[in-house]
């Protein structure tokens, strides 16, 4: 005789969705706190995942090549995307060229190298994995529900408040490369907010 075999599903008693923007005043306390431990390898990490918008797969995977040259890093780099086999342009803001310029003097790295070389492993990057329990680390040091913020987070925090600053979707659209439909979806409390401003209950 058989017994069926009851399988729980995957997101019982987990919170599934989309994860919430960093604000700005959250960025800026994760940035000092890690200015503040002198940590130079976590500082520029945080700070790169800001400003490129890149899927975890694309930012463990940068080169020192994507982002600088003769030494210094770009103001403006491209990649191209492993989901979509497209390449994107991204801003690299002046305190993130600090910070990365720091990283790479400090480890030694060449153009060839990558970006975020792992510890464990030669001639290879971190894991995706090993990024997510760093954002993690990052969430809790502020008090932040590590439940509802993650990798996808950092992805969305800067076009959140380029969207708040410009409430025009167009300048969202040419900072993270995904097609406008799926913007809208993202900051559609946004939208109605500002249509609806008696409804705050939306978000």
């Amino acid at each position: 005789m058989t017994f069926p075999i009851s399988k729980a599903p995957w997101n019982k008693g987990k919170l599934v969705g989309q994860k919430l923007p960093l604000k700005l005043e959250q960025i800026w306390a994760i940035r000092i706190r890690l200015e503040i431990a002198n940590n130079i390898r976590e500082l520029a990490m945080f700070n790169m995942a800001i400003d490129c918008k890149l899927r975890s797969c694309d930012l463990v995977k940068l080169l020192v090549r994507d982002i600088s040259r003769n030494g210094e890093v770009l103001d403006r780099a491209q990649v191209t995307q492993q989901k979509t086999s497209q390449p994107v342009q991204f801003e690299i803001t002046k305190k993130t060229r600090e910070s990365v310029e720091a990283w790479i003097e400090l480890r030694g790295l060449s153009g060839m190298d990558y970006l975020w070389p792992s510890r464990m492993r030669k001639f290879d990057h971190i894991t995706t994995h090993q990024y997510a329990r760093l954002v993690k680390k990052w969430i809790t040091s502020i008090g932040l529900d590590p439940s509802v913020y993650a990798t996808h987070s950092m992805r969305r925090s800067k076009a959140t408040l380029i969207y708040k600053k410009t409430k025009n979707l167009r300048a969202v659209h040419v900072n993270i490369p995904v097609s406008v439909a799926p913007l809208i979806r993202v900051f559609r409390p946004f939208v109605f907010c500002q249509i609806f401003p008696w409804r705050q209950d939306f978000q």
